[in-house]
């Protein structure tokens, strides 16, 4: 029923027509979830890093749009697209007393429980709309971890199946959930995550006493098993599908607990090297509930930052954890880490440019991994300049300290002039506006600007 004219002729009448349905839905389609379950629901997920971003804390001050309310985060696909995803809980009435979760057993909030049709209907309707390409699912642990695990998968299965929803899926399992549920629904999702929440099980036991490492690692090193198993025996041809075609990932809380930042990457490089993770993310421990276990300030977005570089590193750059920091050390704030570490090793330099090779290359600070390759590729043809360098985009600020062309030198003459310099142009550069017409023009320099290439 439409009691709207048939022939609109303005883009208002248009605007009217698309809120007079949105309407009708919500009075007529019993599956769609309520408005105030829909923001309890959003706004408890807000706190789980481990899809991406997760909105800012900018309110509308009169104009259009609300960066603060929860409901959508973002994710970044490999070639640079940013895709948005409805980021909710199936529940936030939790059985678990976690002392830093705002959803724990005795926090005093609103609680609500959405059905799967309800979760599926919001879905399909944000996806038809455009608001989102994508769902990122979690929950509290609701009655028990079989019973929250089975109502999640129920989820999953009826996107797929009856509501032929073909878009990515982001699903977090339930520590102690049956396995089988878990396998099963590894088969209707892209990615997987169990959160190792912190990263010491001492720490466990203290802040989060109904878990332990054991249940939260052991499901991640089973999907790996699994995952392996899958893809050898669909290269032989004897099964079909997917299984996990976007991996697994996992999220770290930072400064709850008292872990120096080495300890932590020892624990992020053990997790990619045995589970096969995607990503690790930290979460910046944030003072929203009090507790006498917990420190009255939060960790703040540099330590979270560093780590997030040292991460970096460690994937893509070919560093050790042992020569990023020491296990009980935490990560310089004054430099990024590959910076601390030339600092450490400057006897190691300079390098020439037009002999160095890739690993050494890859451990200059200004040299990004996308211009270590090109740096290879160009001098195959002729000898590189400086003036090659900035074409390159190469962030000389820093590199020039560090590196040599042609035997040419411009960097500062000792240690301590270096130091100084770097602390000057990393003040700048944090201080800078980056040109959308410039920086950004291209997708390879999108992607530096994303990842933050060191």
């Amino acid at each position: 029923m439409n009691l709207l004219p048939k022939k609109i002729g303005n883009f208002f009448g248009l605007i009217y027509e698309q809120m007079f349905d949105f309407c009708f839905l919500m009075v007529y389609n019993r599956d769609m979830i309520s408005e105030e379950k829909l923001k309890i629901l959003t706004e408890s997920a807000k706190y789980d890093v481990s899809c991406s971003s997760s909105g800012s804390a900018r309110k509308n001050a009169g104009g259009m749009g609300n960066g603060y309310v929860a409901g959508c985060c973002h994710s970044f696909t490999p070639d640079g697209r940013c895709v948005s995803l409805l980021k909710i809980l199936l529940s936030n009435d939790c059985i678990y007393n976690c002392k830093y979760c705002p959803n724990r057993l005795d926090a005093d909030v609103p609680r609500a429980t959405a059905t799967a049709d309800e979760i599926c209907q919001l879905t399909i309707d944000f996806y038809k709309r455009n608001y989102i390409e994508g769902l990122f699912l979690s929950s509290a642990v609701y009655k028990n971890p079989d019973y929250t695990m089975e109502q999640l998968l129920l989820v999953v299965k009826k996107l797929r199946t009856e509501y032929g929803f073909h878009g990515y899926i982001h699903l977090k399992g339930i520590p102690r959930a049956d396995e089988r549920m878990m396998t099963e629904a590894a088969r209707f999702v892209d990615r997987m995550s169990y959160n190792v929440e912190l990263p010491s099980e001492k720490s466990l036991k203290l802040l989060a006493p109904q878990k332990s490492k054991e249940s939260l690692l052991t499901p991640m090193k089973t999907l790996a098993t699994q995952t392996e198993r899958f893809r050898e025996e669909k290269r032989k041809g004897f099964v079909k599908g997917y299984f996990l075609p976007a991996g697994q990932t996992t999220q770290m809380i930072i400064g709850a607990s008292p872990e120096a930042d080495g300890h932590i990457l020892r624990l992020t490089n053990a997790l990619y090297q045995k589970n096969g993770l995607k990503r690790v993310y930290y979460s910046s421990y944030v003072p929203v509930v009090r507790d006498k276990s917990l420190p009255e300030v939060g960790a703040g977005q540099l330590r979270e930052h560093r780590l997030y570089q040292a991460d970096w590193l460690l994937r893509f750059y070919g560093f050790s954890v042992e020569e990023i920091v020491e296990e009980n050390e935490n990560l310089s704030m004054e430099f990024d880490p590959k910076c601390a570490w030339a600092l450490r090793n400057m006897h190691l330099f300079p390098v020439e440019i037009n002999r160095a090779p890739l690993e050494t290359l890859l451990r200059v600070p200004g040299i990004g991994a996308k211009n270590a390759y090109k740096i290879i590729e160009a001098r195959k043809y002729t000898k590189l300049t400086f003036e090659d360098l900035t074409k390159m985009r190469v962030a000389l600020k820093r590199a020039k300290h560090f590196i040599t062309c042609n035997g040419k030198f411009f960097g500062a003459k000792n240690e301590h002039a270096v130091r100084g310099l770097l602390t000057a142009a990393e003040t700048q550069e944090s201080a800078e506006q980056l040109n959308v017409f410039g920086m950004l023009s291209t997708p390879q320099n999108a992607l530096i600007a994303l990842h933050g290439q060191l």
